[in-house]
């Protein structure tokens, strides 16, 4: 184990990061450190991620009670205490709003799968937790049914919230979410979203396997692979629609492309365009 003072040193850089990442603007954000089995490290509240000091970082209790520290603790680490007493494997958690992640919570678009290697592997399934007021118990309780079976949660209208065994592994997880965010972001505006198969997916959940990594894949029976989310209504009634990013097996208009793989469903543009031109040739027809 890390002494305090480094693991205070752990924070203060991923607030660096996270700072210069846009990840956490102003004052947004806080990050926390499991110490053991009495006490927790956190960032302060009011004080931006990119210049804190570690004498700055509070040391809490696992009911959120602050037992050091020259400023007050951050409002929302309720947040991060659910998070260890369900999970005794996380050693550290990083909320913040990447402003990608944050667009589809905003959105309530649910993170599609099947679309990057890396984000089935390292990643796995997203769930969106509902929206509510932070800072108190029932904003933290909003993300418990899903702990046990992801390492990365959107916050709706609000952010993300990842974790794992070390404060760089879950900053790591935030880099990733927002990054394949973005790449899909870019993709929609080309026009078109391509999506693996069953086939391979599936050799990449083996991959994950070997690797020691977990998914919420291995342990439903009868959970899809691929197409609608694994997080339904058996763990929360609150169950976004897609709207931008229909998975293949909601879009049964989907043409394939080139390399076999089905892409999005025509936009309402497309539509639009289809039915104008039957209607000009109609009236064309009529003049005749």
């Amino acid at each position: 184990m890390m002494n305090e003072h480094k693991q205070k040193e752990n924070i203060c850089e991923i607030g660096r990061r996270l700072y210069a990442k846009g990840f956490a603007a102003a004052n947004d954000g806080n990050i926390t450190v499991r110490l053991n089995e009495r006490e927790v490290l956190c960032t302060p509240t009011l004080v931006s991620k990119g210049y804190m000091k570690p004498e700055d970082i509070c040391k809490v209790d696992y009911q959120g009670k602050q037992l050091a520290g020259a400023k007050r603790r951050t409002s929302e680490v309720l947040l991060h205490l659910a998070i260890y007493k369900q999970r005794p494997d996380v050693h550290a958690v990083v909320h913040c709003h990447p402003p990608h992640a944050t667009a589809f919570a905003v959105a309530h678009e649910p993170i599609p799968k099947c679309v990057l290697p890396e984000v089935e592997v390292f990643l796995g399934e997203v769930p969106m937790a509902v929206y509510e007021t932070p800072g108190n118990q029932k904003f933290a309780e909003t993300i418990v049914p899903y702990l046990k079976d992801c390492n990365t949660i959107i916050l709706a209208n609000h952010g993300t919230v990842t974790f794992g065994p070390t404060v760089e592994a879950a900053y790591f997880n935030t880099e990733i979410i927002d990054a394949y965010c973005k790449i899909l972001i870019l993709a929609r505006q080309l026009g078109r979203v391509n999506y693996f198969d069953e086939q391979k997916t599936k050799e990449l959940l083996d991959l994950k396997k070997r690797l020691g990594y977990d998914d919420v894949r291995f342990h439903r029976e009868g959970c899809p692979v691929c197409g609608d989310s694994s997080f339904d209504h058996s763990y929360s009634d609150f169950v976004p629609e897609p709207h931008a990013f229909v998975p293949e097996s909601a879009a049964p208009t989907a043409e394939p492309s080139r390399n076999g793989s089905a892409g999005a469903k025509p936009g309402m543009d497309d539509l639009v365009r289809t039915i104008t031109d039957q209607v000009m040739a109609a009236l064309a027809g009529a003049g005749a």
